[in-house]
């Protein structure tokens, strides 16, 4: 029987201008310029259109390689509107690993940042595209975005039929090995995180949240930036973090919500001004991306703020859960409850349910979950199983169905047969009053099969020994837990979305 479409998906912003045209929906974080939803949607359709008139159709790439600004912005609604795929381009990694990605997705189009010309040129030199646009001045004979749209029409663009299933953006994973793998979220998928994200997390149109983790991140495109515009709120477009003006927006009070991963917090925490800090106008202020260390929760339960973690994936959403905010205090650590749309198990390695407090490995499922990867069927056939997301993170219930997340299953240490969990380790590091970074990977023991070892940054003007550091431990975890040796660094690697990169420490360790 032939299946009736009848999954259209609307052009957000089209409703969003004709729901709330005089809403500020943008605001450029370094001039204070403001954008309303009606010129959004102006602005989009005028990319929109000047794609269109470059012959691209619905379905084509167009890859763009620059930090948060509007145009980004404009581009991801341009391709929204036209059925086109964005293909959100890592702006930190080299001009070898982007020349992979853009051959993986083959864009029609490539938009690249001013501040990111030799880059793009290096990576368009090896792999030429048809058309490509530079946001400031080109590095090479390429069009400018202004000139380029100079011509283009801002009326609403020709009408696309867009489904659920269409693909809208292509968000790649950290590949830990070999070429990194480009989730494929679709509109539906979008859509379904967003919705979820209103009606679980109680966004309202009078919330403003602070854009600058990365948009070629989830984080930045999907924790609040995407979920705002289904309800009419505000994001603050920021290129990237800065401690001091997000001190300067808490100050002025005019964050509402606020997402960040556990990094930028501690760096906020050991900032000059946080003891002055007065949160209280931000009635959500949630950490993800990572395991975050208690200290950060503690200490931010000392200004009165409900702080907590949440869990995502690019796979899913990102946003999987919520923890109430009465829950804060006396479930620390636990992202709660699975949000309205959103199934999730605790699995062990047979695949069987998880007895209340036993590890195992979570697997979700819902119509936010991606279909797959992008010219990857093998890895999405070993993702993807029976319609359940596996998603190699490990994680367990307690007595009252609290949902934890206790790491990654391939960051897991086995030493001696006993499971060494990196993220309780690395809490109780964070504890110590001289250690401003801390993480911990495997190595190999000729004993034990593998021991834990420590890479530690200070905190400026401190002093602290390896023999020192054991010490605290030992007072605080169980013999097998505590770290073998310590490496003191200035400071630990992070992967573009802002996390301890552990591959690197691995790769360090093991020389």
């Amino acid at each position: 029987m032939k299946r009736t479409r009848n999954d259209r998906t609307p052009d957000w912003l089209a409703r969003r201008a004709e729901l709330s045209p005089g809403k500020v929906a943008l605001v450029e974080a370094t001039t204070g310029a403001e954008v309303t939803y009606r010129e959004w949607n102006r602005r989009a359709n005028r990319v929109t259109n000047a794609i269109a008139g470059l012959g691209l159709q619905k379905g084509d790439r167009v890859a763009v390689l620059a930090t948060n600004c509007l145009e980004y912005l404009d581009v991801l609604f341009a391709c929204q509107k036209g059925g086109y795929i964005l293909q959100a381009l890592n702006w930190r990694l080299t001009p070898h690993e982007l020349k992979g990605l853009v051959e993986d997705a083959a864009p029609r189009l490539f938009v690249y940042g001013p501040d990111l010309a030799e880059k793009a040129q290096a990576v368009l030199e090896a792999v030429p595209v048809e058309h490509v646009v530079a946001l400031g001045e080109p590095a090479g004979p390429h069009r400018r975005w202004g000139d380029w749209l100079s011509g283009a029409s801002d009326r609403p663009p020709a009408p696309v039929p867009r489904h659920m299933e269409d693909p809208w953006v292509l968000c790649y994973t950290g590949g830990t090995t070999g070429l990194p793998k480009g989730a494929i979220l679709t509109q539906g998928t979008i859509t379904w995180n967003a919705v979820n994200t209103v009606i679980s997390w109680g966004l309202r149109p009078d919330d403003v949240a602070l854009l600058n983790a990365p948009l070629f991140h989830t984080g930045g495109l999907n924790v609040f930036t995407t979920p705002l515009v289904h309800i009419g709120g505000t994001s603050i477009v920021a290129r990237g973090f800065d401690v001091d003006q997000v001190f300067d927006l808490v100050q002025a009070r005019r964050l509402t919500v606020f997402f960040g991963v556990p990094t930028m917090f501690i760096m906020l925490q050991q900032h000059p001004r946080w003891e002055q800090a007065d949160f209280s106008g931000c009635r959500l202020i949630i950490s993800g991306g990572a395991p975050c260390p208690m200290p950060v929760f503690e200490r931010f339960f000392e200004k009165g703020v409900p702080f907590k973690t949440g869990y995502g994936l690019t796979e899913a959403g990102p946003n999987n859960f919520w923890l109430p905010d009465e829950d804060a205090r006396h479930k620390p650590g636990s992202v709660g409850f699975p949000l309205f749309y959103v199934e999730t198990r605790i699995v062990n390695e047979a695949g069987q349910e998880c007895a209340p407090g036993e590890v195992g490995e979570l697997l979700i499922r819902g119509p936010h979950v991606t279909p797959g990867y992008w010219n990857r069927p093998e890895a999405t056939a070993e993702a993807i199983r029976d319609g359940w997301l596996h998603t190699g993170d490990l994680a367990r219930r307690d007595e009252e169905g609290y949902t934890y997340i206790v790491g990654r299953r391939k960051d897991v240490i086995i030493s001696g047969g006993e499971n060494i969990y990196p993220a309780e380790v690395e809490s109780v590091m964070l504890g110590h009053p001289a250690v401003a970074e801390a993480a911990l990977v495997g190595v190999p023991d000729p004993k034990w099969g593998e021991v834990g070892r420590a890479f530690v940054a200070l905190r400026p003007g401190a002093s602290l020994t390896e023999e020192e550091l054991i010490a605290y431990l030992r007072e605080r975890l169980a013999a097998y837990k505590v770290p073998k040796s310590v490496v003191f660094v200035r400071e630990l690697p992070k992967t573009g979305a802002g996390k301890v990169d552990k591959k690197a420490l691995q790769r360090e360790g093991a020389t």
